[in-house]
């Protein structure tokens, strides 16, 4: 039988901050959320006109209301792209997409009363407007120096599969109203994703960390989901316990492998500094 951990994770206590990790904040802004204001606008306004605008109106105000709705992709996509050492590019650049249908949508609510000529006209400075407002998304893959392209797309791809894990435990412990376990649950992730961070760093360290990156989080993800479904069907005091316990054994081994990552690292650096040092002495370089 698990024991409930006592500690500074245990239920009702709040983790010590870490300086190294910033808290997570929403890309979809204030902005995002205004653009669906227009269609909505449009599409009832489209409704008090005859025939030709109800057609034109409803259309522009799918086009656009799909576009506001890809932005927000979009620029989540963005900020998780610009928050990591190695990324590949989104594959579909969802900004850009969210201008075409903004600008389509624009021309389609003004082509009755300004024509074909003027509705190009202003579906093309509502597209600019658009691009200039968020941006272009990201069209080529971050890399670090030094590392082969193969290896870089190899830590790209199991760092978004360990992400989406993580993403996945946050949706199956939200749809319990347990905050201390959301807390508990939310410094696990601060553990694994310091442990994402180690590895993007340094892509030599991935092969040690895959198992923890991917089974270990396919596994802790699928515990939450589990608990979850049993707890929303009725009280279960000891599975809560066996799950705090799992993410405290979970929390421990991947820190412990996380700094034994970096003492590698520097064990590396040790003997690279050291081989470098004889051959300077050899050549007669080094200092006397």
């Amino acid at each position: 039988m698990a024991k409930s951990y006592g500690g500074k994770y245990s239920p009702g206590a709040t983790p010590a901050p870490d300086g190294r990790e910033r808290p997570v904040v929403d890309p979809v802004g204030a902005r995002a959320n205004l653009m669906l204001v227009p269609p909505v606008i449009l599409l009832f306004r489209s409704l008090t006109g005859g025939p030709a605008l109800l057609a034109t109106g409803l259309a522009g105000a799918v086009a656009m209301g799909l576009g506001a709705w890809i932005l927000r992709g979009g620029l989540r996509a963005d900020a998780a792209w610009r928050a990591r050492t190695v990324a590949r590019r989104p594959a579909v650049p969802r900004k850009i997409l969210a201008a075409l249908l903004t600008g389509l949508g624009v021309g389609l609510a003004t082509v009755t009363g300004a024509g074909l000529v003027g509705c190009v006209i202003y579906g093309l400075v509502a597209m600019l407007a658009h691009l200039a407002a968020f941006g272009l998304d990201p069209l080529q893959d971050k890399r670090a120096a030094g590392v082969d392209a193969f290896q870089q797309d190899r830590v790209a791809r199991v760092v978004e599969e360990a992400e989406t894990l993580l993403t996945a435990m946050t949706a199956q412990a939200a749809r319990l109203n347990d905050r201390p376990l959301q807390t508990r649950v939310a410094a696990f992730q601060t553990t694994a994703r310091r442990m994402i961070r180690t590895v993007e760093d340094d892509p030599r360290d991935l092969t040690a960390a895959r198992k923890y990156l991917g089974v270990y989080l396919l596994g802790a993800r699928d515990a939450t989901a589990k608990y979850a479904d049993l707890s929303l069907r009725r009280a279960a005091p000891d599975a809560r316990d066996d799950y705090m316990a799992l993410l405290d054994d979970l929390d421990r081994n991947f820190a412990a492998h996380t700094t034994r990552l970096l003492r590698d690292d520097r064990s590396d650096m040790d003997i690279e500094i050291k081989v470098l040092r004889d051959r300077l002495a050899r050549d007669g370089i080094a200092d006397e």
